[in-house]
């Protein structure tokens, strides 16, 4: 409690009584009240210098109360009220019985004192008193009709007492100085809160991005705040009071104070900045009282957006892979980082195809960290790895109660996190078709909608998707849509199989050898005979097997130079383990590791015996694979066709 009571005494009973009041029955309240002697005269002096020290309530009573009220409108004042038990003490203290009693005051002090006069069985005559500067002209008027004694306020005493009639003050008794203290207490509580609301409010109209404009109902600006200013380049403070139309030459804010109506989601043109404005008329009781525009500046929320998207970056939706970093120096390497380079300037939609292995990803964030879009997110997602169900709200999103277990509030999907950037959808052939249409209508339409949804969310993102099947063979057995197909295939780009980029394999070998020293391994080197047997072998799981490989190596081989014996035997006890413990993608039923003519046949033999391992239980054989039952199922009817 920081605030100040000032108590401005007309006289010096009352001072007195305040202070014993203060002390008996609110000491807790001593500290924040003043007390100061003033009459109608000095009590006005007296507040304006209490308001100054801080005093936020006065207190005063009578004449005086109304003057301050009216001269320092600033601070509220509460009034000592008088009661019929203070006017009965005043007459006790005459000790005289006139014919006839005047009592003196403003109507707060006299009220019902007729009544009092009843029950005490003297006659009063009430001059009730509207102005302080009647008081003298009313007092000598009663004189005038007999009046001998005057009890009333500080003020009409004195005057009464000048023409040589008694007077007596009406003191305000303890009660009443202590309601008038608590009534206090209780304006400035209320107002220190309705002031902090106020100032609250005014924090966060003054600190939005949006202009903010109100009119009262004879279209005079009554408010325009600092970002309304920025928007219209004029100063606030220079527009208040003046007609809405002299500031805003267009704007429509009377025509919506007129019809008390709301005009909601225009796009204005101001300059350079382009504006979403609504304006909402202000009623107070069904009855307009004004109107006010909102502006929101649709550069600057695009601003936000934009950083809003930057920090995603922070949380993982980043390319991490640049051209330079992809090793090799064949020429048919050196065309696709070519085409790279070439497609990374335009926003087209690519398709990257190759056999798993080949580094499909690596190029697509390569794509993406030489274009354009560099500094917005990568979102990268495997579409076999998820069931149809939750792919497609990872995709799309959902929206709160959209199904069982949806997040409170829901989620954004990957499109709208790629807002701004790339999108990879590695394994675009294994996306179930209810979903390759949902797709195409992103691509068609720019545009998503989350799961459980009612509307639409526009989205520029870029689509790079990738394959390791031939999508047109998948077209012709009805597995994926062929508009899809032409809508992906825009810009294509072929990673070349291992076997096929002549003298890469070394370059690799050697970039896998330091990756794997640097890790903690010791430092290694291959055998000229190793290198030559790695480069003669066909590497069905291309680059990503080669690394498998001679990691497993590099922890077996405990000398510090690599044979082409030392691999041959890793082979030998690959071809020799159960897959769920080799688990490299290597074949499991003893066959030479040449024999097979194609990834394919790898996957199909592998399915097979893991199926027969598992007792045709798919479930477990689904867990073993690392992939989903459904991927699986999908799988197996593509082998049978």
């Amino acid at each position: 409690m920081d605030y100040k009571i000032c108590v401005i005494a007309p006289f010096a009973n009352l001072a007195r009584t305040t202070e014993e009041v203060l002390h008996e029955r609110v000491s807790e309240l001593a500290a924040n009240v003043q007390i100061a002697l003033g009459d109608s005269h000095d009590g006005v002096d007296q507040a304006r210098q209490a308001v100054e020290r801080g005093a936020e309530v006065l207190i005063s009573r009578g004449g005086t109360a109304l003057a301050i009220a009216a001269q320092v409108p600033t601070v509220p004042v509460v009034e000592i009220q008088v009661t019929a038990v203070d006017v009965f003490h005043a007459i006790k203290q005459a000790g005289v019985n006139p014919d006839i009693i005047g009592i003196a005051g403003f109507r707060s002090v006299i009220y019902e004192c007729e009544r009092l006069a009843d029950l005490l069985g003297v006659a009063i005559h009430v001059i009730t008193l509207d102005d302080m500067a009647e008081t003298a002209d009313k007092i000598a008027f009663a004189a005038s009709k007999g009046i001998k004694v005057v009890i009333g306020d500080a003020n009409s005493v004195i005057i009464a007492r000048e023409m040589g009639l008694g007077g007596y003050v009406i003191e305000s008794g303890k009660d009443a100085v202590y309601k008038a203290i608590k009534e206090a207490e209780l304006v400035a509580t209320v107002r220190r809160q309705e002031q902090e609301r106020a100032e609250l409010l005014r924090t966060i109209v003054d600190s939005s991005t949006d202009g903010i404009v109100a009119i009262d109902t004879a279209n005079k600006i009554t408010f325009f705040n600092p970002s309304a200013s920025e928007i219209f380049r004029v100063k606030g403070t220079n527009v208040i009071g003046r007609p809405v139309r002299e500031v805003m030459v267009n704007t429509r804010l009377p025509e919506v104070l007129a019809s008390g109506v709301a005009d909601i989601g225009e796009i204005q043109h101001i300059g350079h900045k382009i504006l979403a404005t609504k304006r909402i008329p202000i009623k107070i009781k069904n009855k307009v009282v004004g109107a006010i525009a909102n502006f929101q500046d649709v550069t600057q929320l695009q601003q936000f957006e934009q950083t809003i998207r930057q920090k995603l970056h922070g949380k993982g939706l980043v390319a991490k892979v640049d051209l330079e970093q992809i090793i090799g120096e064949s020429p048919i390497l050196e065309a696709a980082k070519r085409q790279v380079r070439c497609y990374a300037a335009s926003d087209s939609t690519v398709l990257v195809t190759g056999e798993s292995g080949t580094g499909k990803e690596m190029f697509a964030q390569s794509i993406h960290q030489l274009s354009k879009r560099v500094k917005n997110p990568f979102v990268a997602i495997n579409c076999a790895a998820l069931p149809e169900t939750l792919l497609e709200s990872e995709l799309m999103g959902y929206e709160e109660g959209a199904f069982t277990g949806a997040k409170k509030g829901g989620k954004q999907g990957l499109f709208e996190l790629a807002h701004g950037g790339t999108i990879f959808l590695d394994e675009i052939g294994e996306l179930p078709l209810a979903l390759q249409a949902r797709l195409l209508r992103v691509l068609q339409e720019k545009e998503v909608m989350r799961l459980g949804g009612h509307k639409v969310t526009p989205v520029d993102v870029r689509i790079i998707a990738a394959t390791n099947q031939n999508l047109v063979e998948l077209i012709a057995h009805k597995q994926f849509r062929a508009d899809l197909y032409y809508r992906l295939n825009i810009l294509r780009l072929h990673l070349p199989p291992l076997r096929q980029r002549d003298g890469d394999i070394s370059l690799l070998a050697e970039y896998f050898l330091n990756k794997l020293s640097n890790s903690g391994s010791a430092g290694k080197r291959l055998s000229n005979d190793a290198v030559e047997f790695l480069e003669s072998q066909p590497w069905p799981g291309n680059i990503r097997e080669l690394a498998n490989i001679l990691e497993r190596t590099m922890v077996l081989v405990d000398r510090d130079e690599i044979t082409a014996a030392d691999i041959k035997e890793i082979y030998k006890c690959d071809l020799n383990s159960d897959w769920s413990v080799g688990g490299a993608g290597l074949p499991v039923n003893n066959a030479p590791f040449t024999e097979y003519t194609s990834l394919e046949d790898i996957k199909k033999d592998v399915i097979e015996q893991i199926i027969k391992e598992e007792e045709f239980n798919y479930t477990r054989a689904a867990k073993r694979l690392g992939i989903s039952r459904t991927t699986l199922w999908r799988r197996m009817q593509k082998q049978s066709d």
